[in-house]
């Protein structure tokens, strides 16, 4: 509990930030529709560059992601921080001054930019903080007790979204977001790995070796003190079987959700005529869901069951959501006609 205190900072500055970042989700549905097809309800086009909004920020983030952790191991998690929440300023403030069609372009544009960057760096950084600072055993309750807290800034952020108007939704995310900055460079210390701890680190200097087992992870060189190239990035994937399979659950888990969230939020607004309200009504029934889960069963259930066994109830969950909110809008336009 100790260890967990001194993360107290951390935890903040997560909160703050994710609020930032997710009170957004609400409105930006609405703002989108009245940029790019003012007045109407249905608008493929909408739906067309928010997927591919998303897929160029996926391939961003593949190149990114791995840069950003290797220099995090050289220069700080608190030095590699500060680059991805202050870029995430920019695109709120874009949309905190104006949402014309111009200035929505503009916000487009930056947001696609900034997000290869921002999007998930912030959340990996903060749990390899954690990481950095508790030990093994206590890691799976502090990584479920982070996850808890971003669940709450989403209700919170969503809570707020509810209430305020669409431009006031987007200037409180601004100044939130560089609050959310300045909190950590002033009171976030500094944290570097300490090599010593890692009973088996990702990347070892020395020469290539053999996989020995499941686990075992090859020597992949140069190590941490380097870029990795895609060559490493391919040998690390390729030195585990249980890493590479982390990996492919990953990838198509994120795949499933990234097409959900492309074309849920516009099925809404085309079928049943949502606006930010509604949606932020619908958000904050998951997120008090979400909310609970993270902070209450896992830490709970993670004394008990094993991390395989999570996970895997993780996904039948996902699953069991994809299913129900198709037969809840089967259900909903049965009933609307």
């Amino acid at each position: 509990m100790e260890k967990l205190a001194e993360l107290s900072h951390l935890f903040v500055t997560v909160f703050l930030s994710s609020f930032a970042s997710l009170m957004v989700i609400p409105a930006i549905t609405d703002v989108t529709m009245s940029a790019v097809c003012p007045g109407k309800d249905e608008c493929s086009l909408a739906i067309y560059l928010s997927g591919f909004q998303q897929a160029i920020i996926g391939l961003g983030t593949v190149v990114m992601m791995p840069l950003i952790g290797n220099l995090s191991d050289q220069y700080g998690r608190k030095a590699l921080l500060t680059l991805p929440m202050t870029l995430s300023i920019i695109p709120l403030v874009i949309l905190a001054y104006s949402r014309t069609t111009t200035f929505f372009y503009a916000y487009y544009l930056l947001r696609t930019l900034t997000a290869m960057i921002c999007e998930g760096s912030i959340n990996c950084l903060a749990l390899a903080y954690v990481a950095d600072n508790v030990l093994e055993r206590q890691r799976t309750s502090a990584f479920g007790i982070l996850s808890g807290i971003a669940t709450a800034a989403f209700v919170c952020g969503t809570l707020a979204a509810r209430f305020l108007s669409t431009a006031s939704t987007f200037q409180v995310a601004a100044l939130v977001s560089m609050l959310a900055a300045v909190y950590m460079r002033i009171f976030l210390r500094e944290s570097l790995p300490n090599g010593e701890n890692l009973t088996r680190p990702i990347l070892k200097s020395g020469q290539d070796g053999h996989c020995q087992d499941d686990g075992d992870l090859s020597g992949l060189a140069p190590v941490l003190k380097k870029i990795p190239s895609i060559q490493e990035i391919t040998g690390l994937l390729k030195s585990s079987v249980t890493f590479s399979q982390a990996a492919v659950v990953a990838f198509f888990n994120s795949i499933a959700e990234g097409g959900m969230q492309a074309s849920i939020m516009y099925y809404l607004k085309a079928r049943f005529h949502f606006s930010k309200n509604q949606y932020a009504d619908l958000m904050l029934l998951l997120g008090i869901a979400g909310m609970a889960s993270q902070l209450v069963f896992m830490p709970l259930l993670t004394q008990l069951v094993a991390e395989e066994k999570l996970l895997a109830i993780g996904l039948l969950g996902g699953i069991a959501d994809v299913r129900a909110l198709a037969s809840i809008s089967l259900f909903a336009s049965i009933h609307a006609k």
